[in-house]
């Protein structure tokens, strides 16, 4: 099948590598997704693997589409609606892209919503009910230089919401963002991981299921249970695979998440919890600055205020130059990785940097930076 994986900016080259470990293959890559090819068997895996992407979604159909006429005969001639799509089966369509002839979203939806339900009726006198909170089909239109592509969701929810974080701070960090800010400092489980501002603990689950390759989000109900082909024995050897799949936990170092703030703290408690990971992970519910280096060189990060979210530019200030100093007295040797979404702010460490990523966070631009710690 064909499919198209969507991604935080700045992590599409990541996602495609991730994919192509899993089984994909003919993979491009592109601004915020990736396509590929898989086989049924890997299709499944990658729900469970996959740390990267936010939804997948599977290319049924294209056709030459530039106006209202050429958009109903289009979706209603391209796919096998009545096979795939039964009456007592809830949808909803979603659009992005436009034409000259069809620019606003909420229109062409509903044109395309149209062209299904007029099959259905003519066939069975009955159609679809349209849900949008919990429907058995999420259909995709993706319009782009007069040509349609209709694709099917595999998922309601995104699948960066792993289900361990129903406490977050005020400005979390999606799940997947941060295990692809993990995967950029190439931590391979070998030394010592410390975030010294962990808020919700979201680096240091992620890093160590990133390492251990832990299957996640194996008990969601997916979309693709609905669909006409679906395979259910291997979907269920796939399933039964990563939940019989054993994690060596013995494998792990040191890993330690300072948060200072005793409500997030205890938010942070609960969610590696539900992560399975409350042995495994120290939390410290004090200022790094309490923090003492007893450990073999490894790996700090962190995830700051940077003065758009959280937190005023000029108090902020302060705190950059305690890291700096911080790190430089007692983590000579160690490796720092932290999110900037505010140069000016850095520069209040007076360290050199050896590496900046640009990366986009809620659409902040950042930057993903290396500092070793001298």
């Amino acid at each position: 099948m064909k499919v198209v994986a969507s991604a935080p900016e700045g992590l599409e080259h990541y996602l495609a590598e991730e994919i192509s470990n899993l089984g994909g293959f003919n993979i491009n890559t592109y601004k915020r997704f990736i396509n590929f090819e898989c086989e049924f068997d890997t299709f499944y895996r990658i729900h469970f693997y996959s740390k990267l992407a936010f939804r997948f979604y599977r290319e049924i159909a294209s056709f030459d589409c530039y106006d209202k006429q050429s958009l109903k005969n289009g979706v209603r001639d391209s796919f096998d609606w009545l096979n795939w799509l039964h009456y007592e089966k809830t949808f909803n369509v979603q659009v992005t892209g436009r034409t000259s002839s069809l620019s606003h979203t909420h229109f062409t939806a509903l044109e395309v919503k149209n062209s299904i339900t007029d099959l259905q009726k003519a066939a069975w006198n009955k159609r679809s009910n349209i849900s949008l909170d919990n429907p058995d089909f999420i259909i995709h239109l993706h319009l782009n230089n007069n040509k349609g592509i209709l694709s099917l969701q595999s998922s309601v929810e995104s699948l960066h919401k792993r289900g361990y974080r129903p406490a977050v701070g005020n400005a979390p960090l999606k799940e997947n963002l941060a295990s692809g800010l993990i995967n950029m400092t190439k931590w391979n489980g070998k030394v010592p991981l410390i975030d010294i501002m962990c808020g919700s603990g979201t680096f240091l689950i992620e890093a160590i299921n990133q390492f251990l390759e832990v299957p996640i989000n194996i008990d969601q109900v997916y979309l693709f249970e609905n669909w006409f082909d679906f395979r259910k024995d291997i979907y269920l050897i796939e399933k039964n695979k990563a939940k019989n799949k054993i994690i060596n936990y013995a494998k792990l170092p040191k890993v330690i998440g300072c948060e200072i703030n005793k409500k997030v703290y205890e938010q942070a408690k609960v969610n590696i919890s539900l992560a399975g990971l409350e042995n495994y992970i120290e939390l410290i519910n004090n200022n790094f600055l309490q923090l003492e280096s007893k450990y073999k060189p490894g790996l700090i990060l962190c995830n700051p205020p940077y003065g758009k979210k959280l937190g005023n530019e000029n108090e902020l200030i302060y705190l950059y130059e305690q890291i700096g100093i911080f790190l430089k007295n007692n983590f000579s040797g160690w490796e720092f990785w932290l999110l900037s979404g505010n140069p000016k702010l850095t520069k209040y460490l007076k360290m050199k940097s050896s590496l900046k990523i640009p990366i986009s966070n809620g659409g902040i631009d950042c930057r993903w930076i290396k500092y070793i710690i001298r």
